[in-house]
Order: C-alpha cells, then sequence, then structure tokens
C-alpha cells in the first residue's frame, strides 16, 4: 500500500484533473504536487515522444534500471511499453542475462546500453569504454537522450519505492513472466 493515498480525479480541483487522464498509481500519488507531477510528466514526454534515441534502445535501458533496482512498478510497466515498440521477450530476458554476465544474442549497442544503464545505476556514471562504444553507435544527441533518459529513470525508481507506489492489477501478469532478481540476504 502507497505511503499516501491514491486520489481520484474526485479529489483534485478541475483545473488539475487532466494529472489522472491515465489512472495509474503514479499518476495518483503524484497529484499530491500538481506541480510536481507536471514538472515530472514533462521530461517523461520528452523521453518518451520527443527523444531521437531509438525506443527499443531506450525501454532496454529503463528496463535495466528498473530491474538492477527492483522496481516492480517500472519494470512491469516498461515490460508492456518495451513489447509495443518492438522489444522481444529475448531481447527482455537478455536484460537479466546480461546483468549475470551472461552472453545474449543483443547486438553490440543495446549490449553498451544496458552495460550504460548498469553503470549509472550502481556506479553513478559511465565508464570511458562504455561511452566510447555508445558514442560508435550513436550521435551526440542520441547519447545525451539515453544520458538523460537512464537518469530521470534512476530518480524515478527512487521516487517509487520511497513512495511505495504498488504495481496495478493488470500489470502483475509481466512480473510472473520476467520475475525481478530476489534480494541477497
Amino acid at each position: 500500500m502507497a505511503r499516501l493515498p491514491y486520489l481520484d480525479k474526485s479529489d483534485l480541483l478541475p483545473e488539475h484533473q487532466d494529472l489522472l487522464a491515465r489512472n495509474l498509481n503514479l499518476y495518483r500519488v503524484l497529484a499530491h504536487s500538481p506541480r510536481a507531477a507536471r514538472s515530472l510528466n514533462t521530461l517523461a514526454r520528452f523521453i518518451r515522444d520527443g527523444s531521437r534515441l531509438d525506443p527499443r534502445l531506450r525501454e532496454l535501458a529503463i528496463l535495466q534500471v528498473s530491474y538492477l533496482t527492483r522496481s516492480a512498478w517500472g519494470f512491469s510497466h516498461h515490460v508492456r511499453i518495451g513489447r509495443e515498440v518492438g522489444v522481444s521477450d529475448d531481447e527482455i530476458r537478455a536484460v537479466a542475462a546480461e546483468t549475470d554476465g551472461r552472453p545474449t544474442a543483443l547486438d553490440p549497442l543495446a549490449r553498451a546500453v544496458l552495460r550504460a544503464a548498469r553503470e549509472m545505476t550502481l556506479e553513478r556514471a559511465v565508464s570511458d569504454e562504455t561511452f566510447a562504444a555508445l558514442r560508435r553507435g550513436l550521435d551526440n544527441e542520441r547519447l545525451t537522450d539515453l544520458v538523460v533518459t537512464i537518469s530521470f529513470y534512476n530518480g524515478l525508481v527512487r521516487l517509487l519505492e520511497t513512495m511505495q507506489v504498488d504495481v496495478e492489477e493488470d500489470y502483475l501478469p509481466y512480473l510472473d513472466e520476467f520475475p525481478l532478481p530476489t534480494p541477497k540476504p
């Protein structure tokens, strides 16, 4: 259960009801601060609709951040979005394999994207070697968009976990299909 109550449109002033156009638990918690919700949504919309980064690479990066941080909400939502933009089930499974250091059939750029997401999540910065690999496959704009995406989702998963945002029921099957790692004792 979330640490703050989930709001409904009827709980909001008319000028803020559009914040709940999508009835997702994240938005229902963020609506407690309409200005913060709008600001976060602006960057999220850019990442999803304005960035020139290949949506498949974007989703792989987001899945990697969510997988590493064990963010059930983020991972389940981005399995669905990833599939919508062409990420295959094998590529989703490759996130876990790459995390564990097992070989995958991913192309070199996709592997570099996952490595960058892991490095930024665990080490706070991308290594020179990984950055060079990204530069071989991405122009400066797309590379910047990738770093912004990874940074944003590292922040978002922390917000989700701190507020204890629940996964909506229709997203739970994704977690059964692609389980998150269990915490180490």
